[in-house]
């Protein structure tokens, strides 16, 4: 038997046929051409007839995945557009070089611009041109590239790497799940496979070479296991846990009518997290109690300059709207980071997470603020908007955020604009120095919302994008559980609520230690909401908060990791 350990990247379990995918060799030489105008015209053909095959791959996935995942194939796109890289392809051409080797040649030079970056989300978009290159240079060679779409049995697909362009094509009726070699938890791949509910697993390093073809496996995407020639014993276990989850998915649908409500009758909110309108169709299908982060920054990406004031307004406005009277909190731009925006033209920065991004940008470019936040305004009468800031590292930073937003409000009453009276002004507690003097700001601001992405990565100084490091992105780490129970602490001394927007709101061993400590609100997934909603009516509040004194007194993540666990087994 065979035993590997991956990095688990989309949950679930699979058991069915390993299908290794081989990939044709594209083995490329420099040769001397005459006619530099028909090769020319052999690489713009078969970059017309690669975009034709990107744009029905898009269109497919916008069908069945959702516009935000199809984007991924948009930037594809871009790509094939991109006039500095096409016009250097050109350039080599007429230097008497064949298409192929053009190609090659450039295409491996941004390849090795975008690895050496010191930034994890820009490395990995190396992956992109890799595979917009790997089309092209077998459309030049007239090569046929394998068609996962044409697969028709249950399988699980093991490759060496798996390219957002085929995953964005498997049928899900019959890949079952898909294990590589290499890769990490934001490739375009990752992405797209837990949109799809693809379990997936990667980066177990050895995979494609020690998996035989139509061998049995079993795969655990919650663990990262991925088992190869497995005991009877274990293929019934593994059948018991897929039968167990699917019985549980079932049950979960009585709770999307049912109150966000403890078993000892406390109350709160759990609400969904929002990249764009179509987002909220799931949430309120699943019973959200509204939106707890709106990321308006997707607004401001795929696209060539800064949406306008109405094209903002009409999106806030439609979110309100068909929530109903559900609240809404939104997050102003917050852009940088590992979010580019190019036609921007942000300075390039050795370490963009902790430079100049979100509010640092709104509170420098404020014509782009007061653009947003007039839009937001104008939209408030239409539901229950509740605004935040975030990256706020000072009180200056929040008062004069703060500041801006009433001056436009005055501006747009003047005019004539009414704005809601209900209106709620918040702030994101990411960075350690916000949530130690968070009773401060709750003395200042409506509400606190706790980005625990950026917490964690932050008080541990560990990038939650580097696989080097990721041992150390804990989130059961007592000094983040001790500056969470803080902000909490002191926003609750002000009588203001405190809500979670990061992916811990929506972590089952979390869960119960945020519901002990006080939290009001629980932003996740759509998809979690659900197992959140019944996990929450089977605890007690008052039972838990017995828990959380000795909880403080553990020592490290392992430690309170495994006495929650333990905890919730004996309640």
């Amino acid at each position: 038997m065979l035993e590997l350990q991956g990095i688990a990247v989309s949950s679930g379990i699979a058991i069915a046929k390993a299908y290794c995918l081989v990939e044709p060799e594209l083995p490329v030489e420099k040769m001397e051409i005459e006619n530099i105008d028909a090769e020319i015209a052999r690489l713009n053909e078969t970059i017309i007839k690669t975009k034709s095959v990107l744009e029905t791959i898009r269109n497919g996935m916008t069908d069945t995945v959702g516009e935000e995942q199809a984007a991924i194939i948009s930037a594809h796109l871009l790509i094939l557009e991109d006039p500095e890289m096409i016009a250097s392809m050109k350039d080599k051409i007429k230097q008497h070089a064949n298409a192929e080797y053009a190609l090659k040649e450039v295409t491996d030079t941004f390849v090795q611009l975008f690895e050496s970056m010191d930034n994890a989300y820009m490395q990995e978009r190396a992956a992109d041109i890799k595979d917009v290159a790997k089309r092209l240079l077998a459309g030049l060679m007239n090569v046929e590239l394998p068609d996962v779409s044409l697969i028709s049995s249950e399988v699980i697909i093991v490759a060496e790497d798996l390219t957002p362009s085929m995953t964005a094509q498997l049928d899900t009726r019959f890949v079952k799940g898909f294990v590589t070699d290499i890769g990490g938890k934001t490739s375009h791949t990752a992405i797209l496979a837990r949109a799809m509910g693809i379990p997936a697993i990667v980066g177990t390093k050895t995979a494609s070479k020690s998996i035989p073809h139509c061998s049995m496996l079993i795969m655990d995407g919650d663990s990262g296991i991925v088992l190869e020639g497995a005991t009877e014993e274990q293929q019934q276990h593994y059948r018991a846990l897929q039968r167990e989850f699917k019985l549980q998915n079932e049950s979960l649908q009585k709770f999307s009518s049912l109150p966000s409500r403890s078993a000892d009758g406390h109350s709160v909110e759990i609400v969904g997290n929002i990249s764009k309108i179509e987002d909220i169709d799931s949430i309120l299908t699943n019973g959200g109690d509204g939106i707890g982060l709106f990321r308006t920054e997707f607004l401001y990406m795929d696209r060539d300059e800064l949406p306008t004031e109405d094209e903002q307004y009409d999106v806030y406005k439609s979110v309100l709207t068909k929530l109903e009277g559900k609240p809404a909190v939104v997050r102003t731009l917050d852009i940088g980071g590992d979010k580019e925006v190019p036609y921007l033209s942000l300075p390039h920065e050795s370490n963009p997470f902790l430079g100049y991004r979100a509010i640092r940008i709104c509170l420098n470019q404020q014509a782009i603020f007061r653009t947003q936040l007039r839009a937001l305004l104008r939209a408030s009468n239409y539901g229950d908007l509740r605004i935040m800031f975030p990256m706020i590292a000072t009180l200056e930073e929040f008062r004069e955020a703060k500041e801006i937003l009433l001056d436009v409000k005055q501006q747009l009453e003047t005019e004539g604009i009414p704005v809601s009276e209900k209106l709620q002004i918040g702030m994101m507690i990411e960075i350690p120095s916000a949530a130690i003097i968070a009773d401060l700001f709750a003395q200042e601001a409506d509400f606190l919302s706790i980005g625990t992405n950026d917490l964690i990565q932050y008080t541990l100084a560990a990038d939650r994008m580097n696989e080097s490091v990721s041992y150390l992105y804990q989130p059961y780490h007592p000094a983040v559980l001790r500056l969470i129970k803080t902000v909490i602490d002191g926003a609750h001394l002000h009588g203001k609520w405190v809500g979670m927007c990061g992916e811990m709101a929506g972590d089952t061993t979390a869960i119960p230690i945020l519901l002990g400590l006080g939290l009001d609100e629980f932003s996740m997934s759509s998809s979690s909401i659900l197992s959140a909603r019944r996990q929450i009516a089977q605890l007690s509040k008052e039972k838990l908060a017995t828990h959380i004194e000795h909880i403080f007194t553990l020592r490290t993540s392992s430690e309170v990791e495994q006495y929650v666990k333990t905890m919730l087994m004996e309640m």
